[in-house]
């Protein structure tokens, strides 16, 4: 293993992608993305996906040097085309403008297109709750989940995320997969050789199995069975069709650079809460939060997440010697 600090690791990403036909300014917004994901524990959305986007950048499967597109049809709905590009900047983008809104709105809306991978998904709803704003968060992934009672992939994982503001306290982060575990869990476990537990994937014929490389040539199974195959579809619905961008079906993988765009979407949705409750709102929420923290042996969602990126800034982050040593190659051909 290879320990760096966090603004080391975020240095190698940058100079990663834009040894890899990446813009600077592109590479500073996914590699931010990618860092705080290691930092939260998070390390199947963190540097492991440096190798793919890099790959991928430079095969013009993802274009590293466009800047994304923002337009507005209607003064709360904001739509990003992503433009074959990287997500990173152009959520970021549709964000800086949703949260220029919000306070005058009450409730705005940014749709994103023809995008990628949009790591986790809680990175993106953290900011608008920092400020104060309800946020929710839609992402739709190249298929490898079926629908329940079928037998070939058809929804994506599907993440979506949650984020509350609170009183006095990082705010609540709710991300979750609809499929039993994140497909990037299946990955890392496959390039390890290690087992996956039994109730997350089928085999391509269809059966349960701990081999994580059959996993990936199989379908992943849904979290919640028949209702998280129903979330799945919601997803499909507010992220792919709502934007115009691919359904998880029509989606290129995420992880390999051959095949063209993925061409996937993303939605979000901001809401400021004086604009229903008046400022009354985050007391409210902390008695709910203070009545689950009452009984013992429960915590709030997201909360290992906050104790994990401490220990990130404090320690920095371990990474493979075998990714380290490929990161680093990628540099020197610059």
């Amino acid at each position: 293993m290879k320990t760096l600090a966090l603004q080391d690791l975020y240095n190698l990403a940058v100079n990663v992608l834009v040894a890899s036909d990446t813009s600077r300014e592109n590479a500073a917004c996914v590699a931010d993305a990618l860092v705080s994901a290691e930092a939260d524990g998070l390390v199947s959305h963190g540097a492991c996906r440096l190798p793919f986007y890099a790959d991928q950048a430079l095969s013009g499967k993802v274009a590293g040097q466009i800047r994304p597109h923002m337009t507005k049809h209607a003064h709360a709905a904001i739509r990003v085309d992503a433009r074959d590009g990287f997500a990173y900047p152009a959520i970021r983008l549709g964000m800086d403008e949703a949260l220029a809104l919000v306070r005058e709105m009450g409730v705005v809306a940014v749709a994103v297109a023809n995008s990628h991978h949009f790591g986790a998904a809680g990175y993106h709803v953290e900011r608008p709750a920092r400020e104060g704003v309800i946020a929710l968060a839609f992402g739709n992934a190249p298929a490898a989940m079926a629908p329940w009672g079928g037998s070939t992939a058809l929804f994506g994982t599907n993440p979506i995320a949650f984020a509350c503001p609170r009183v006095g306290a990082d705010p609540l982060i709710i991300d979750l997969s609809l499929s039993k575990a994140a497909r990037g869990k299946v990955l890392l476990a496959a390039q390890k050789g290690e087992p996956i537990p039994g109730d997350w994937a089928l085999d391509v014929d269809g059966k349960p199995t701990t081999d994580a490389g059959a996993a990936m040539a199989g379908t992943m199974l849904p979290a919640g069975e028949v209702k998280g195959a129903a979330l799945a579809m919601m997803v499909e619905l507010m992220a792919a069709a709502l934007t115009g961008s691919n359904f998880s079906f029509q989606a290129s993988s995420f992880f390999t650079s051959t095949g063209g765009p993925a061409r996937v979407g993303q939605f979000f949705l901001l809401l400021d809460p004086c604009a229903f409750g008046g400022d009354g709102f985050a007391r409210r929420a902390e008695t709910l939060f203070e009545a689950v923290l009452a009984q013992p042996g429960t915590r709030l969602p997201g909360d290992r997440r906050l104790e994990e990126r401490k220990r990130a800034q404090k320690n920095g982050i371990a990474l493979p010697m075998k990714l380290y040593e490929d990161l680093v190659g990628r540099c020197r051909c610059q």
